[in-house]
């Protein structure tokens, strides 16, 4: 699998205070990566040490191959757009004279592309209207225009949906699933609003005190968290057998459990199970979602 991010054990300090930890992570080209964790866990300081914003302590990362010791990681970082914490946008200036800036900043020889750029966030409609006057949510999508100014392929958004109306989110989502499947650009997506999340990610990092504790999939992540029905028997081959019979969707966990998938006659099965001298010793109805998932993954707390 190619990979667009890989850090590894980066450690981020500042004084006695570990912001990160021994960060190991990997964003796979092509994903929308969910990045989660709790105010304070390290999110955004990844996030600002990725786009050179600052330096690290300890450890490395790698982006499109490259190290961050190495000179061509400018170059690397050209293929890259942030809206890190809060968009920077001059709210006194039109979208157009926004992206212009943008555009000088990054030395780019032309203002072709502009119109393009705000046809795709939706802000093509906008003329002279200063983005003082701007709702939330059009100037999230203007600081993710800005951030496309340089035609990036990997784009880094720290909390895109903070503060936003539930229309500003259903267009963020949007946009940020347009910019994926039909733009080809990998996003790593920091946020606290699971259940937004669940609906984007193709893939999930969970980090917690400056440390990632696990990484998984979103199908894999589907498959742990789908109804289920856990059960505890004295012998999970006779189960087995059984379930094939009923032609159940199940999962062996270990000799004396098991998760099945679908609906079940609870008494058919007990009967079946005891007529072959298996016994039911506990039955569980299961139904996890995202944030019961990163909860249990963490030990308790919301403060996400």
């Amino acid at each position: 699998m190619e990979y667009v991010l890989k850090t590894n054990s980066l450690k981020k300090y500042y004084g006695s205070y570990k912001a990160l930890n021994g960060v190991t992570m990997n964003v796979p080209k092509g994903a929308i990566y969910g990045f989660v964790g709790k105010n304070g866990a390290g999110k955004t300081t990844l996030i600002r040490l990725i786009c050179g914003l600052q330096e690290p302590s300890e450890g490395e990362y790698f982006i499109y191959g490259i190290g961050n010791r190495q000179k061509e990681i400018v170059k690397s970082r050209r293929r890259m757009g942030a809206v890190v914490e809060t968009p920077s946008v001059y709210l006194e200036m039109t979208a157009v004279d926004n992206l212009k800036q943008q555009y000088r900043v990054l030395g780019l020889p032309s203002f072709d592309g502009i119109a393009d750029i705000l046809k795709l966030v939706g802000l093509e409609n906008t003329g002279r209207k200063k983005v003082k006057n701007f709702s939330l949510g059009m100037r999230q999508r203007l600081g993710i225009a800005i951030a496309l100014a340089g035609d990036p392929d990997f784009l880094l958004l720290d909390e895109p949906v903070n503060g936003l109306d539930p229309q500003g989110i259903v267009e963020i989502r949007e946009l940020i699933l347009k910019l994926n499947q039909e733009h080809a650009i990998t996003v790593l997506i920091s946020s606290h609003i699971l259940d937004e999340l669940s609906k984007l990610a193709t893939h999930f990092g969970f980090i917690d005190n400056g440390r990632i504790i696990k990484e998984i999939s979103a199908a894999d992540l589907e498959s742990i968290c789908r109804k289920r029905i856990h059960l505890t028997v004295s012998d999970t081959k006779v189960l087995s057998r059984v379930l094939d019979e009923c032609g159940l969707e199940y999962r062996i966990l270990s000799e004396y459990e098991a998760d099945i998938f679908g609906k079940i006659s609870v008494t058919e099965l007990t009967l079946k199970l005891s007529a072959q001298d298996c016994e039911v010793r506990s039955m569980k109805e299961c139904d996890e979602s995202l944030e019961n998932y990163y909860i249990n993954l963490v030990g308790g707390g919301r403060n996400v």
